[in-house]
């Protein structure tokens, strides 16, 4: 077996549980592949340092130290080669993470096979500019149209469908999946939802408006956004929290599921529910400054 790590290095603990990670899989018979990039970093790790796309394309799971940011990343690198995920938290939450840095010792668990694979589901986002299609882009998390540089709000259209759903007064607007929901939605007021239940959830940021609630809609639904007043409110679009990509008069932004699932590694048996309260009572404890 041949597992990929991938690292964020800005994480105050991310070398030291990649470490811990490598010598455990080297104890249980794993190979371990890493970046070139990394090669001065790791060296004398017992690992083979390959370009970024063979690491990838070789094995047969991604590791991803880090928080959810740096899962998700592995995820997007992941999907194409239809690769599973491990995420292991050196972050702060870590709702993605498989495993905690105390629990190392159940990697063998990879070796045994004794995981499950949750497939989650992604968004499919077409960026168009009238009727010309710019690019398509899938997300693990949530897609987010809203106020640029401008402290402006956007006049946001939402239709479903083809047809008009709402015309929001905002910073901006969230459709997130399941994945997703315990995210930028979340903190804007939306909904947590079950990741087995397929859904797009529509979320407004900061709405000047009377009906400002989110909306689950079945994932077979096509959401249309357009922002009206562009020169006031400098619009952007960003996918998984990249870079955000700026929206004309024109654009029309296009979102549905994608046919695509991120798989990701469950080693622990905690359900939905243990995940949330665990991760949301540590949330609290963290804010408490305990």
């Amino acid at each position: 077996m041949k597992v990929t790590l991938q690292v964020n290095m800005t994480r105050a603990n991310a070398y030291n549980v990649a470490v811990d990670v490598c010598n455990h899989l080297a104890e249980i018979g794993i190979t371990t592949l890493i970046d070139n990039e990394l090669s001065e970093v790791f060296e004398g790790i017992e690992a083979i340092f390959l370009d970024a796309d063979s690491c990838i394309r070789e094995c047969d799971i991604v590791i991803s130290i880090g928080g959810d940011g740096t899962i998700i990343h592995s995820a997007h690198d992941a999907v194409s080669y239809d690769k599973p995920v491990l995420g292991i938290n050196a972050g702060r939450l870590g709702f993605l993470a498989g495993l905690e840095k105390s629990e190392l010792d159940k990697l063998i668990c990879l070796k045994s096979g004794e995981f499950a694979v949750d497939n989650r589901m992604r968004l499919e986002v077409s960026h168009y500019e009238g009727d010309e299609l710019i690019n398509t882009y899938t997300c693990l998390n949530d897609v987010i149209i809203g106020r640029g540089a401008s402290l402006r709000l956007c006049e946001i259209d939402a239709r479903s469908n083809g047809k008009l759903l709402y015309n929001y007064l905002a910073d901006g607007v969230i459709v997130a999946t399941p994945t997703g929901s315990t995210a930028y939605s979340l903190s804007s007021g939306g909904p947590v939802v079950d990741t087995e239940i397929e859904s797009l959830i529509l979320t407004p940021i900061c709405s000047h408006s009377l009906f400002s609630r989110s909306i689950i809609f079945k994932p077979e639904t096509v959401i249309e956004f357009s922002v009206k007043n562009c020169d006031n409110c400098s619009p952007i679009f960003s996918c998984d929290g990249e870079d955000g990509i700026e929206i004309t008069e024109k654009t029309r932004i296009l979102v549905t599921k994608s046919e695509k699932y991120s798989k990701i590694i469950r080693i622990k048996s905690d359900s939905f529910s243990d995940i949330l309260n665990s991760k949301l009572i540590e949330r609290y404890n963290h804010q408490q400054g305990e």
